[in-house]
């Protein structure tokens, strides 16, 4: 199983940074996507990314068409998570699925309206929340979706029990 995570125009470098951590923790590929609301090499991500950016697969794309061009949502398994998503991110199947993508927005608007209006009723995932408050924070639901990935397919390849106390 392969994650890819793709931020679209991310404009927090500490979110980023903890993204990239995630990514790199649990084998996802991280693909940013253009414009950027910071510098990539700006203390505050790599502080947020800690020692890992060497162990991080990163792919970056100059916008999000260009992304999409690439990689077509038709031929991918490709959702959109959004907080106007049509269906709970648990009911997704992954467990089938090789490779799979999910795209997040920028911290301030999501991802863009043409593009939830396209794929809404087919590929947006959604993350419930109480209704009277805007959103998680854009690196924990990175990290609550990939999991739940990563758990749909067994954390195949990952350490599942600590082996600290054997040495």
């Amino acid at each position: 199983m392969k994650i890819n995570i793709v931020m679209v125009e991310p404009e927090i470098p500490q979110n980023t940074g903890n993204i990239a951590r995630t990514c790199a923790i649990t084998g996802a590929k991280l693909h940013l996507v253009h414009p950027l609301g910071f510098d990539i090499s700006e203390k505050a991500v790599k502080r947020s990314g800690l020692d890992y950016w060497d162990k991080l697969e990163i792919e970056e794309h100059d916008s999000l068409e260009a992304f999409l061009n690439k990689y077509r949502p038709e031929d991918n398994n490709m959702f959109f998570a959004t907080t106007k998503g049509k269906t709970k991110y648990t009911d997704m199947d992954y467990s089938e699925m090789e490779e799979v993508f999910v795209l997040y927005g920028k911290e301030t608007k999501g991802l863009p309206e043409w593009l939830l209006k396209r794929y809404l009723n087919s590929k947006t995932i959604r993350i419930p929340m109480l209704p009277t408050l805007r959103s998680l924070n854009l690196s924990n639901s990175v990290a609550i979706i990939t999991y739940e990935i990563l758990r749909q397919n067994g954390f195949r390849d990952l350490q599942g029990v600590s082996n600290y106390f054997d040495n």
